[in-house]
């Protein structure tokens, strides 16, 4: 497996891969939207506003299958831009990779700063392999929701968000819902509630994370031989096209959960 350049910043590990396709995959979200949007048109509308309309009338329609329009039309937005960020996160690990070798300790720096995870990588390595080369591959350019830390801090914004909403809009039902139907049922509702937040994470960075190490194997036994590269071909575009699939079946289960939730926590703790 590469390694990821994680830098120290005042006392913080930063994982700059990270940063970067955080970046580029809003950066992507954001453009698309503004051209689907900068010249509407009910006689010829575009390529990309019908692709945006057709979005906008997906997402709609998973959530009035779950909850009354009148109540979840607030969070169309929400919704549209978790799929389409998620979406596009996910398919920038499937475009290429961007990987450098860094054979020298003192040479792993960027801005001035530490590689510290290239730096402690190939440090251990010296030490078990004492006279050996050692060198260290990092990789720049990778799905960003194949980082758990994203992952499960878009899984803490819907738990924010719906429990919220249920706290906040009818407080004494909403905290009534945790001692039912018996007030010992309290630390079993406490933890279902948590293992949302856990699962609702790690499903959308674990179904990711494993694509890119296959992706990652295949690519590793491409280099390996002749004939290697010769199988490998027809695996990636095999895996590749199974990861689209897999991409946009993952941002769908993501939002789509993130929608229950909401509706649950409105429509339960209000009417019951």
């Amino acid at each position: 497996m590469h390694e990821a350049p994680v830098i120290n910043l005042g006392g913080l590990d930063i994982d700059l891969s990270i940063i970067l396709m955080m970046v580029v995959t809003c950066t992507i979200v954001f453009v698309v939207a503004k051209l689907a949007t900068r010249n509407l048109s009910v006689e010829n509308p575009g390529k990309l506003q019908n692709f945006m309309e057709w979005a906008v009338e997906f997402v709609r329609n998973m959530i009035t299958s779950t909850m009354d329009w009148k109540k979840g039309k607030p969070f169309l937005s929400l919704a549209l831009t978790l799929i389409l960020f998620i979406f596009v996160g996910n398919m920038l690990g499937l475009l290429f990779g961007v990987v450098t070798e860094y054979d020298d300790p003192a040479k792993a720096k960027i801005f001035g700063h530490e590689i510290t995870s290239v730096t402690s990588f190939m440090k251990e390595n010296q030490e078990k392999h004492p006279g050996e080369e050692v060198h260290a591959e990092v990789a720049w350019w990778k799905s960003p929701t194949a980082d758990v830390g994203v992952t499960m801090g878009l899984a803490l914004l819907v738990f924010l968000i719906s429990n919220g909403l249920g706290l906040f809009k009818n407080t004494k039902n909403y905290l009534k819902h945790y001692i039912q139907p018996y007030p010992f049922f309290l630390p079993i509702n406490i933890i279902e509630q948590l293992s949302k937040l856990l699962t609702h994470g790690v499903r959308l960075y674990a179904n990711i994370f494993a694509g890119e190490v296959l992706i990652s194997t295949i690519m590793g036994l491409a280099k390996a031989s002749t004939i290697g590269a010769i199988f490998s071909i027809p695996l990636l575009m095999a895996w590749d096209g199974f990861s689209i699939f897999v991409g946009a079946i993952q941002a769908f289960v993501f939002v789509t959960l993130m929608i229950v939730y909401i509706s649950q926590s409105i429509e339960t703790h209000e009417e019951h």
